[in-house]
This record gives C-alpha cells, structure tokens and sequence, in this order.
C-alpha cells in the first residue's frame, strides 16, 4: 500500500477530487492528528453492482421499511456518527481537516450521504464521494441493528437504477464481504475507475426523501442484476 504524507495541509477540496480521480484518498491517522496522508492501495476494495448480495433476513429488514431513508439531509450527523467509536471501532481516521473537506464536497454536491431514521432519529448511514458513474464509499456507522446495512441496500440499488459502474470500498472487511465485496490488483481498479469515470450517471434517479423510496424499491434493481 503505498502512503503519502501530506502534514502542510495543502489539500483543497478541487484537489481531493482530482485524487479520487487517479485512485488515491486520504486519510488521518486518528482524530487528533492534525496532518493527512495519502493511500493508493496495492489491492482495492470494491463491490461489484452486478453482484451485490442481500442476506434474505437482511431482504425482509429493508422490505418491512423499518428504517425512513433519507439521503443528503443530515450530513454533519452522518460524518459525527461515523467518527464516533463504535464496537470494534475504538478509533477514528475522520479529524478535523476530514470533516472540513467533505463538508465542502457535500455542498458543491460530489459528497453524499445515505441515511437511516426512525422516530425522528438519525440511527445509521454512510457517507461518500461521487465523480461520473463511480461512488467512493467512505464510512458507515449505525446507533441500531441493521440501520447502516440497510442504508447500504438503498445505496447501491440507487446506484444501479442511476447507471453507476464503480462502487469503491477503499479495503475489504468481513463487514463488506458478505455483501460480496472483493478486492482487485491496482492496475484493474484504474481500468475500472476510468470507464467509471467516463460514463453519465444520475445520483438523484430518485428523489432525496419520501415515500417513494421504499425498501422492496431499492431492492427492485439489485434482483434484476444479481
């Protein structure tokens, strides 16, 4: 993996884009660490769209719309959920530089969040970057059972149904793998990302909130390609 410091901060959010574009992301070494450092990993995580799998239990959870999806409503809640510790999570990478970039990619519109709520409550979600047809999976959180990996369906059926081809997870955890996450050699991501890169995808193929985003919807495109 390689890793490249970058402790003068010199990072603007125009040049993060143009890092996710050549394959690299930074990151901190904890949320205390003032500096940031690049990686380009040797082996990239990914999950491919074509072969997302949805555990059946899984399947009913999102089916029975436990969770109220909303994507792009609560971004600073999303980044502080995710930057919390959780079990077996103690540490976080997101520091203070993170959360001012991302921010400023979320307003500009290349930064996302997918969010779970019950009861007026944000319980889970993930957040992540998108340039062309590629989503850049950045970090997920969850306060109940289920609420980020349903949040996850939603993303990638959404995903499908606006014609991405790239769905970046950065490494692979035992997490990812049982959706089907795998991991590919360096020079095959870069392929990948490029024809991601080149191909028109519509994040908003539907709307940010409502009823019309539904569980068995968001499952609808996942099944027509698995």
């Amino acid at each position: 993996m390689s890793r490249m410091s970058d402790e003068n901060h010199g990072i603007t959010p125009d040049v993060l884009l143009k890092a996710y574009a050549c394959g690299i992301f930074p990151m901190a070494e904890s949320a205390d660490d003032p500096g940031l450092f690049w990686i380009e990993p040797e082996q990239r995580g990914i999950i491919p769209l074509d072969r997302f799998r949805v555990p059946s239990r899984l399947a009913r959870t999102v089916r029975s719309d436990k969770f109220e999806i909303r994507v792009d409503s609560d971004f600073e809640g999303v980044i502080s959920g995710c930057a919390a510790p959780q079990e077996g999570r103690e540490n976080t990478w997101i520091n203070d530089v993170i959360r001012q970039l991302y921010g400023e990619l979320f307003r500009r519109g290349h930064c996302h969040t997918v969010e779970a709520w019950r009861d007026g409550k944000l319980v889970g979600g993930l957040y992540g970057v998108r340039l062309g047809g590629a989503f850049f999976g950045e970090s997920m959180f969850h306060r109940e059972r289920d609420a980020s990996k349903v949040a996850l369906v939603h993303l990638v059926g959404r995903l499908i149904a606006g014609g991405f081809r790239l769905l970046d997870t950065q490494f692979v955890t035992s997490h990812l793998s049982g959706f089907g996450a795998d991991e590919v050699p360096r020079q095959r991501y870069q392929h990948m990302l490029e024809t991601a890169l080149a191909c028109d995808a519509n994040f908003y193929c539907w709307p940010p909130a409502g009823p019309a985003i539904t569980g068995a919807g968001a499952l609808q495109p996942i099944s027509h390609t698995s």
